[in-house]
């Protein structure tokens, strides 16, 4: 599944670098940046945080959509470290609840950004897919909607989005 994601992101990636004349630019610390916000998106969504509301967390379609936004911007960090063929992912197996992954997954995108190895970016894809696991998203569930969601970037490409 990996490798059929990784070549998805590497043509958007290129595409979108090459469309915006964005080639021999530097954009890590903006996908970073990206991949914290598109985190926060989700954990809006699922309101999981969200004490002092009644309100329900948003639909499991929302909620998978946002997760899969923060695929694409792992797989392009990824890409940019051209690791993909590298990437060995060590399954998380402690026991903890939504919250508590949230603040994993944050932690462990702000300390790759603090030192951008191999180790640290395999960890922020380990804690993120725990993550879809607690939000409860088959592997297949994932990879049908990042490819949606892939061809929807493309079309606002199209649309100079």
């Amino acid at each position: 599944m990996l490798k059929r994601l990784f070549a998805l992101q590497r043509e958007l990636d290129t595409r979108i670098e090459k469309e915006h004349g964005l080639e021999n630019q530097d954009l890590m610390d903006k996908k970073i940046l990206a991949l914290l916000v598109e985190l926060g998106e989700l954990a809006n969504e699922t309101r999981c945080f969200k004490y002092w509301s009644k309100k329900p967390a948003a639909k499991r379609e929302v909620i998978l959509e946002e997760y899969v936004d923060g695929i694409h911007f792992i797989l392009s960090i990824g890409l940019n470290l051209a690791i993909e063929d590298q990437l060995q992912l060590v399954e998380q197996t402690e026991k903890r609840d939504l919250v508590q992954q949230f603040h994993y997954v944050f932690d462990s995108i702000a300390a790759f950004r603090k030192e951008i190895n191999m180790k640290n970016y395999q960890s922020i894809f380990a804690e993120y897919i725990l993550l879809g696991k607690l939000l409860g998203f088959s592997v297949e569930e994932i990879e049908k909607a990042y490819k949606m969601k892939n061809e929807v970037n493309h079309k606002r490409q199209d649309q100079g989005y």
